[in-house]
């Protein structure tokens, strides 16, 4: 059960507030932002109770979205619902972003209103509020290609040729009424999430790989989909396993999924509405040896009057025609650094001291497979005996690639009856991206 549901942005400024039982005051959002803000570290905590209240929250596109409730509510149920309506928001504004919200806010009430009703959930589809509501949608200002940072899940791969146009997936999924809808078109994306933790000696303590398949459909009506996965791949017991075989340790499926074919040909069949479904979970059995795609050399001296050179060594072992975009090194400092001086190994390449001095940030735009790069750091600190080092954090995102080697053979679309003619346009696009990827000094 729901007390009050919010939306605030980065700053804590309050975009859409609700309050479904009247059991609280305005000032729950201020309290929360409060309890945000004042814990260390990037990342709150998705449940806080403060004052007798339980708070639950998930970050989207900078903003909070979070709920309150007084009552012994199911954490999961709570967190699946706001990511629910994360994806409902995205479906009905194109984005989800503060311009999106504030220009959307009466539309976002009217979204609420039916999806809640006295703090009990009544429904989260699509067709359902579609056929409910009666307001239009404001469209932002169109994806740009320069703002590397604004870029989605379905955007990660816009810096390549073969892509669609980032204005594409930020469209509302559901065309405005009276209209035939724009451009019909699918949307399947093979994400990973990469764990890593490297030990000082470059041996690898933990690897863990967790991806998804997700679809986004602008075709409107239903439409029979069929895709074909990698015919390696297995799920199940070592005896199901053997060389040149990818095994999956956990598989879960969407319910509309349908597996008849999946056991013997390894092809998903679903008949999707318009909108963003995930279609597969699954995680990569840990005995696999999956390849790495970075690997760090450090070398680190101390010189006299408190100076500190940093040596790094950053080797990318993709293969040559595959290459690594928004790569940063973040390096903990022992103490607060007064400066730095620095030699990069190419002039794309920054650097500079955060968080006060106490960490260093190395920014690489891409790096092609197979190349090293080089930079030397002398960092001034305090001169006081010498601390340790690290570990090193990188982050990442590997285009047009999985380190599982999962990957969509083939996907097929049959129209639905009375549909314009010619096939809907079709993209498949692969991703993998750092979830946390350590290196220890």
């Amino acid at each position: 059960m729901i007390s009050q549901l919010f939306i605030l942005s980065s700053k804590g400024d309050r975009l859409v507030y609700r309050n479904f039982r009247g059991d609280g005051g305005d000032d729950v959002t201020d309290a929360f932002y409060r309890a945000v803000t004042s814990l260390p570290g990037d990342q709150a905590p998705v449940f806080m109770a403060r004052e007798g209240r339980h708070f639950v929250h998930v970050r989207h596109g900078g903003l909070y979205v979070g709920a309150t409730t007084t009552v012994d509510t199911s954490p999961f149920v709570l967190v699946e619902f706001l990511n629910r309506l994360v994806t409902l928001l995205r479906e009905h504004c194109g984005t989800l972003s503060e311009k999106s919200v504030s220009v959307n806010v009466a539309l976002v009430q009217e979204l609420l209103g039916e999806m809640v009703d006295f703090g009990y959930v009544q429904t989260t589809a699509t067709e359902v509020l579609r056929s409910a509501t009666h307001g239009e949608p404001e469209t932002t200002k169109a994806f740009s290609l320069l703002d590397l940072r604004s870029v989605g899940l379905f955007g990660a791969e816009t810096q390549q040729s073969r892509v669609a146009p980032g204005s594409v997936t930020n469209r509302p999924v559901l065309p405005p009424r009276g209209e035939q809808g724009g451009r019909r078109e699918v949307f399947v994306d093979v994400v990973e999430r990469l764990t890593v933790v490297i030990a000082a000696n470059g041996t690898p303590l933990k690897v863990d790989v967790q991806g998804e398949i997700r679809l986004k459909s602008f075709v409107p009506g239903a439409c029979e989909l069929r895709m074909g996965l990698t015919e390696e791949l297995s799920v199940g017991t070592e005896e199901q396993r053997g060389y040149g075989r990818l095994p999956l340790a956990a598989v879960a499926f969407h319910s509309s999924v349908d597996l008849e074919e999946f056991e013997q040909e390894r092809v998903l069949r679903v008949t999707p509405g318009p909108g963003e479904v995930t279609l597969m979970r699954y995680q990569l059995a840990e005995d696999v040896a999956v390849p790495l795609p970075f690997r760090l050399l450090p070398s680190v001296e101390w010189e006299p009057a408190g100076r500190l050179r940093i040596h790094l060594k950053l080797r990318c072992d993709l293969p040559p025609k595959n290459h690594a975009i928004n790569v940063v090194l973040q390096l903990p400092l022992p103490r607060e650094a007064s400066s730095l001086a620095q030699e990069l190994s190419s002039p794309e390449q920054t650097a500079e001291l955060q968080g006060g001095g106490r960490s260093l940030r190395w920014a690489i735009p891409r790096c092609q497979g197979g190349a090293q790069l080089g930079a030397v750091f002398r960092v001034q600190l305090p001169p006081t005996p010498p601390l340790g080092l690290g570990p090193a954090a990188l982050t990442f995102e590997l285009p047009a690639l999985t380190v599982s080697g999962l990957r969509l053979r083939w996907l097929r679309l049959s129209a639905p009856p009375g549909a314009p003619p010619g096939p809907p346009q079709r993209w498949v696009r692969h991703l993998t991206h750092s979830d946390s990827y350590v290196v220890r000094l």
